[in-house]
């Protein structure tokens, strides 16, 4: 299983930024797929998940309605477009795969492998 994570980088607050993520060695269109983020001196946090077929999508209260997850099972490719961003979303963004096929879960301990991360900055 292989994720690699891109997109990120610096933003000014309000600004906005595209996340991408390609998986690799697992069928990436049988699994529910989330974002979370680790930020400076905290533990992670669960951020997002969209279900296997992209038909239903899911947010933590922090981000709901600035960030959109969506997926392309064609490409194999999980993406996360974050707007309006507040420097309180600086964090090192990571695309998760659950341990087991099917619905998507907000625990982070119910997840087997994840990125290197990439990192999002918002400061003017």
């Amino acid at each position: 299983v292989q994720l690699v994570e891109s997109g990120g980088g610096l933003a000014q607050p309000g600004g906005s930024l595209r996340l991408s993520c390609a998986a690799s060695g697992f069928t990436f269109s049988s699994y529910g797929m989330s974002w979370a983020r680790q930020a400076p001196g905290k533990g992670p946090e669960w951020v997002a998940g969209i279900v296997s077929d992209g038909t239903n999508t899911y947010y933590a209260d922090s981000v709901m309605g600035r960030f959109t997850i969506s997926r392309d099972n064609a490409k194999n490719t999980l993406y996360l477009q974050l707007n309006s961003l507040k420097p309180e979303d600086t964090a090192l963004y990571y695309c998760a795969k659950p341990k087991k096929a099917g619905k998507v879960v907000t625990s982070i301990h119910e997840y087997d492998y994840w990125g290197q991360g990439t990192q999002v900055t918002v400061s003017s």
